[in-house]
């Protein structure tokens, strides 16, 4: 169910006037049908969840098809021309540089860089928001960019919550609780919701839930009969924060 705080809501004008995209309006009439309550304070902040979930999926795609590695923190590498690596394996942002160019070098080049899954859904977290909002904003936003693991920017409003509907964008885990002790980068991995069972995972690229699980049960100890599985939990963003920042949509705002 969808509507909007105090006011009317009419969804198949939304859908006249909205000019949605056909992942939006799949996007939409999922909410819509589902069980679960979806109230926004405005069509604003519905039309700007619907693009930015839009934007993940692209901004996953995109990354999964640069040559960027996959590596543990301990291995991990970036461009020293924009990021310092941290001794925990991080990347921060060097001084003087502009947050939105440090991270759309990851996607122009990826051979300079190689990190983990968790890394990787929140490098496309931040250039899903940049692609809405703008360089200007993002570089305001994120001033202070660090990419490791899921120490995010407060500025993202990154929550994850319980036993909820998902939709493409979200953040969804796969845990292997018997992985190997000898690969323990395989413990689990990160992924986000492209389409119907259709999953982004860095370093085992567009599969399906199945094939997912299958890859991280190859990784459990000797003898091991406990499967790997996804968690019955998602992780996104604050649409409804970052949609105060966004200008009217009208369009995606363009990165060049």
């Amino acid at each position: 169910m969808i509507g909007l705080a105090g006011l009317g809501f009419s969804p198949n004008r939304f859908l006249e006037e909205a000019r949605l995209s056909p992942m939006e309006k799949k996007i939409f009439l999922a909410m819509l049908h589902s069980e679960g309550a979806y109230v926004y304070p405005s069509l604003h902040t519905l039309r700007f969840e619907l693009r930015l979930r839009e934007a993940t999926v692209e901004s996953a795609k995109l990354l999964d098809a640069t040559p960027a590695g996959f590596a543990s923190f301990a291995a991990s590498r970036c461009n020293p021309q924009y990021w310092n690596r941290t001794r925990e394996g991080g990347f921060r942002l060097k001084e003087g540089v502009e947050p939105a160019t440090a991270l759309l070098d990851i996607f122009e080049n990826g051979e300079k860089y190689a990190f983990e899954c968790a890394t990787a859904v929140v490098i496309v977290l931040y250039r899903s928001v940049l692609t809405l909002l703008g360089r200007e904003t993002f570089n305001r936003l994120f001033a202070g960019l660090y990419l490791w693991d899921w120490k995010v920017d407060r500025d993202l409003g990154l929550t994850t919550r319980k036993d909820v509907d998902y939709y493409p964008g979200d953040i969804l885990y796969f845990a292997n609780p018997d992985y190997d002790p000898r690969t323990p980068h395989w413990q689990g991995e990160n992924t986000i919701l492209l389409d119907d069972n259709l999953y982004y995972g860095h370093g085992i690229g567009i599969t399906t839930r199945e094939e997912i699980i299958r890859f991280l049960n190859r990784y459990r100890k000797p003898g091991s009969s406990l499967s790997a599985g996804m968690k019955n939990a998602a992780s996104r963003p604050s649409y409804r924060y970052l949609a105060q920042f966004s200008p009217e949509i009208r369009g995606a705002v363009l990165l060049s």
